[in-house]
């Protein structure tokens, strides 16, 4: 049996617009044509979108050696490793691999959202985030990112709020 088009509100929706869609949070999903030319992500995002970068945030996983920990930061910092490792009463952590993170997220690198993982990590969101009415996160797709709360995306994430970013 052929399968119909989706349509509707979860039309071509990835896990993180998913999990927006089912908690019912205020949230807006933003298109743009992504460059595969262009490394930097987060820069191309904020300037596709024509908003201030520190209001654009990457996320990044780092690993434990036992497990893995997300770092969500503004795409103007980098995350400060020592810092999230503190956050998380971890000793060390090291920026996990691309396939590690790819794997662990169901997401493809320049399109790892903190909504809709595969699997459920701690997470820390910087403290920047809350000096914001919305922020923006990736969507799940390079090329799509979806503007929300800072609270609205602690709580769908059971994320922390703490100074993990520093100056690039």
């Amino acid at each position: 049996m052929a399968r119909r088009p989706e349509s509707g509100p979860r039309a071509g929706a990835t896990p993180a617009i998913t999990v927006a869609l089912e908690a019912e949070i205020e949230h807006r999903v933003h298109t743009y044509e992504h460059n595969p030319a262009v490394g930097n992500y987060g820069q191309e995002a904020a300037e596709a979108m024509a908003v201030s970068p520190e209001r654009v945030f990457k996320t990044l996983l780092a690993d434990s050696g036992s497990g893995l920990v997300v770092g969500i930061v503004p795409v103007t910092a980098v995350l400060d490793l020592k810092a999230l490792a503190r956050a998380v009463a971890e000793k060390r952590l090291t920026l996990a691999e691309a396939d590690v993170a790819e794997r662990a997220t169901g997401y493809v690198v320049g399109g790892i959202s903190p909504l809709g993982q595969r699997t459920s990590n701690p997470t820390v969101l910087d403290l920047s985030a809350a000096t914001f009415s919305t922020i923006f996160v990736s969507a799940g797709r390079r090329g799509m990112e979806i503007e929300l709360s800072a609270t609205d995306l602690m709580v769908l994430t059971n994320a922390g709020l703490a100074d993990i970013a520093r100056a690039d």
